[in-house]
């Protein structure tokens, strides 16, 4: 199968999502994950690993109402299913941790999302191919992006004098913008099917919500 992600045969680009092991977790089915890592979004996820994705998004959300600090969403429903979802269909801003990882195949230098990071900000990427000046995609480490010319420089940690980079052009870097937005398309489709069939009463308000985590305005 061809990757839109994969279009470069040096330099890959992937969205992924931060997660963790599931930990007891019975709401839907879920793949077992190590403690820490990074899961791919693309249309070729297995059913359990669309359920550790929506599981993840799910989490990042997972928020109690605060009307002390002026979230007047309403109170989190006592039902284990409402409940988990409250915060993911409920939150006007929906942040997903994660974004995009450049891995540079000659050199073996990855640029990875950085703490505090949101998948749904990955479009800020073309503002590095704008000239806009230099884009941070979160902190420890600090990946930052910058645009010299015609060329854009990744830095994998900008906090470090002697970080790694990649360097690549910026119609590659656009390229590489274009696949990530189609494999975020894909996942977003096959997880709209997979919410029909494993959650089929809260199926279309979580897939308008995943959309917007995603960024991306509608489902295939």
């Amino acid at each position: 199968m061809v990757e839109y992600g994969t279009i470069s045969p040096v330099i890959v680009m992937q969205p992924v999502l931060e997660i963790y092991a599931p930990d007891g977790f019975a709401l839907w089915p879920v793949a077992e994950s190590e403690p820490f890592g990074y899961l791919a979004l693309n249309g070729d996820l297995t059913s359990a690993e669309v359920g550790t994705a929506m599981m993840r998004i799910a989490q990042c959300n997972d928020i109690d109402p605060d009307p002390q600090a002026g979230d007047d969403r309403p109170p989190r429903p006592d039902e284990p299913l409402a409940s988990f979802l409250h915060g993911l269909l409920t939150f006007e801003d929906l942040f997903a941790a994660g974004g995009l990882r450049v891995t540079d195949n000659t050199t073996g230098v990855t640029l990875m999302p950085g703490c505090c990071n949101g998948i749904e900000e990955w479009r800020d990427w073309y503002a590095v191919i704008e000239g806009g000046g230099p884009v941070g995609f979160g902190h420890s480490p600090d990946p930052l992006a910058e645009r010299h010319g015609e060329t854009v420089r990744l830095v994998v940690d900008c906090d470090k004098s002697d970080s790694p980079e990649i360097e690549l052009s910026t119609t590659e870097l656009r390229r590489l913008l274009e696949g990530a937005e189609h494999d975020l398309a894909a996942f977003l489709a096959l997880a709209a099917d997979w919410l029909r069939t494993h959650l089929p009463h809260q199926a279309v308000p979580v897939t308008d919500a995943l959309a917007r985590v995603l960024a991306h305005p509608t489902a295939a």
